[in-house]
């Protein structure tokens, strides 16, 4: 997790760099509002969307065939009688080793898909979802952010 953490904090580092060198800002200066007008997700809510992107493609078979074996609707008998019976929740397979385990796709990919809003999910096109996936997770990389 530490690992990760770091790796994380680094490439926000280099997207910094990058925004910085784009608008000739020193290292002191503030970066939220250069990120903001690139309309640049931060890393943590960019490698969400790139999970989400590759499990709606995976869902709607626009994927390679390796991915589309792990993504399956949750389709249990008992749960006809619910209110979750018509959402499309993804399985969340179980998971022996914490650490590897929670980054594998099949239940990265199910996890972030569960977690977005019907309306996200629903989407007709990919075009259309990665807009409102993206109008989604900008007011996560920058909260007080009024669209």
């Amino acid at each position: 997790m530490c690992d990760q953490l770091i790796n994380i904090r680094q490439l926000q580092s280099v997207q910094n760099a990058v925004a910085r060198l784009i608008f000739r800002l020193c290292r002191s200066d503030h970066i939220t509002d250069a990120l903001i007008s690139l309309h640049w997700l931060r890393v943590p809510e960019r490698i969400v969307f790139k999970v989400a992107v590759q499990t709606y493609r995976a869902l709607h078979g626009d994927a390679p065939q390796y991915l589309r074996q792990f993504t399956s609707v949750a389709d249990i008998p008992s749960r006809q009688r619910l209110r979750s019976s018509t959402s499309d929740d993804l399985c969340v397979p179980a998971v022996r080793l914490a650490t590897v385990g929670r980054r594998a796709f099949s239940v990265a990919g199910a996890r972030v898909w569960n977690d977005l809003p019907a309306d996200v999910t629903s989407a007709p096109s990919l075009s259309t979802f990665r807009k409102r996936l993206k109008l989604h997770l900008f007011p996560l990389s920058y909260p007080g952010l009024v669209l």
